[in-house]
């Protein structure tokens, strides 16, 4: 599953590991601005649960993590039978932004996905984050043809 890119800067993708929660919480405090690091205790905690699915991936640049892909494969969302894989956090060390890291971590998800006999990738973006639907329209994602619906509590 080890690969690496050809970037400006070359990237190592790898299976995701619990002992890199420290740097993907200090990566998204920068690229949020805000430290998530309950969110993330948790998400690591049960996205990294099933040894055998490797669909959490990192990647590294000379040895140090510099990006990461939080992903799920849920059966039966919505009543659908058919697996679906649910995206659900993307950070790229601001650093290292624009050298294909991002791209990276998708195209390696995307194979293992494929391997694993799952047809969709999902994710949700707020509608003002430009940069971030620009990566994900660049990568191929296209509005779903259904609706996220909300009610405020």
């Amino acid at each position: 599953m080890t690969r690496t890119t050809e970037s400006v800067s070359a990237a190592t993708v790898r299976r995701l590991r619990p002992s890199d929660l420290e740097r993907v919480v200090e990566i998204d405090a920068r690229v949020t601005g805000r430290p998530r690091r309950g969110y993330f205790v948790h998400k690591l905690e049960t996205n990294l649960l099933d040894s055998s699915v490797e669909v959490s991936l990192g990647a590294d640049v000379d040895g140090r993590l510099v990006g990461f892909v939080l992903c799920r494969v849920w059966t039966g969302e919505f009543g659908a039978t058919e697996p679906v894989a649910v995206l659900d956090t993307i950070g790229v060390h601001p650093d290292f932004q624009r050298r294909r890291i991002g791209e990276a971590l998708l195209e390696q998800l995307a194979t293992n996905l494929r391997g694993l006999c799952v047809a969709r990738l999902r994710t949700e973006v707020a509608w003002d984050e430009l940069a971030l639907l620009g990566f994900f329209h660049r990568g191929g994602f296209r509005p779903a043809p259904r609706l996220c619906l909300e009610l405020e509590l």
